[in-house]
């Protein structure tokens, strides 16, 4: 049998590789938000569109955030040392954290031009050229989504599967902006305008979203449902009595769990340390668990 520290280190080593990977996913999103950002607000600001020009500031925090993960994404790599002996794999979070202050101040601001327009006297319909540019964008960014959500799903990183979703977000973002600036020119100049105060509260909703999700994580805070299951697959290994405490965080995205079993208080420590190990690669084998630390104590149900 592998041990639980082998399949540890394995466990950690595909970690890292998956890290790798992951760049390409933010490399290829800040490249695709670079390129759309500029040609949005250089045709918002040409054709006098609120809407497209708020989608390209919309992308400009998205490249800010796709940054933030390109950097933590680096930085968890780095391996443990005397500092962080536990390795750096949070370094992702704070980045997005530092990203969502950013995201937010950027969403308050489009927000208030959007409505300043709203209630400005000298409205105009925008050029359809900004619908059209709106409608291209989209489909570009429906295609990195696509990319991304593949990628993600090969290698079952978290990071990299909300960065496709919100690669999908933006690209409905962009063809509700040209739904607006469609309707502009129907004579409801107002539609402009309330577009991107749409665009504008939804930047705002995502920042809040990475704040609470990060904020969540760096407390340590775990899904409750995740510990049940974890509990269910140690009572399913032979020689566990009961799990008198089990707790459980995470580094990256695979969680690390402390357990106290009981055991038949007969045994000798050979075979209490098998029940030990048999819990280690249980939670490794399903549940890709970073680190399982398993206390032993007697069983004393009569």
């Amino acid at each position: 049998m592998i041990s639980g520290l082998v399949k540890g280190a394995f466990v950690m080593d595909k970690k890292y590789a998956d890290l790798k990977l992951g760049e390409r996913a933010a490399i290829l999103s800040i490249f695709t938000y670079i390129v759309l950002a500029s040609v949005k607000l250089f045709i918002g600001n040409s054709t006098g569109s609120q809407a497209l020009k708020a989608d390209g500031w919309n992308n400009f925090t998205d490249i800010i955030a796709s940054v933030a993960v390109l950097i933590g994404l680096r930085l968890s790599q780095k391996p443990a040392d005397k500092d962080h002996p536990y390795g750096h794999w949070k370094a992702e979070t704070v980045a997005s954290l530092i990203a969502s202050f950013i995201m937010m101040s950027v969403g308050l601001q489009v927000l208030f031009q959007a409505v300043s327009s709203f209630f400005s006297q000298t409205r105009q319909a925008p050029d359809l050229v900004a619908a059209y540019t709106a409608i291209a964008c989209g489909a570009v960014m429906f295609g990195v989504y696509r990319i991304n959500l593949r990628l993600g799903n090969k290698i079952n990183s978290q990071a990299v599967k909300a960065a496709a979703k919100d690669n999908f977000s933006d690209s409905m973002v962009s063809i509700g902006t040209a739904v607006g600036i469609f309707g502009a020119q129907l004579k409801l100049t107002f539609l402009d305008p309330l577009a991107a105060c749409i665009v504008g509260l939804l930047i705002c909703k995502t920042a809040w979203g990475i704040f609470r999700e990060t904020t969540h994580y760096l407390t340590d805070g775990f899904d409750v449902l995740l510990i049940d299951q974890y509990k269910k697959t140690i009572l399913r290994t032979e020689g566990v009595k009961a799990v008198k405490e089990i707790k459980a965080r995470n580094y990256g995205n695979s969680p690390v769990v402390d357990v106290v079993i009981t055991v038949n208080q007969q045994l000798d420590v050979t075979h209490a340390h098998d029940i030990s190990s048999a819990v280690e690669n249980a939670l490794i084998d399903e549940f890709h668990a970073l680190e399982v630390h398993v206390h032993i104590e007697p069983d004393e149900d009569k």
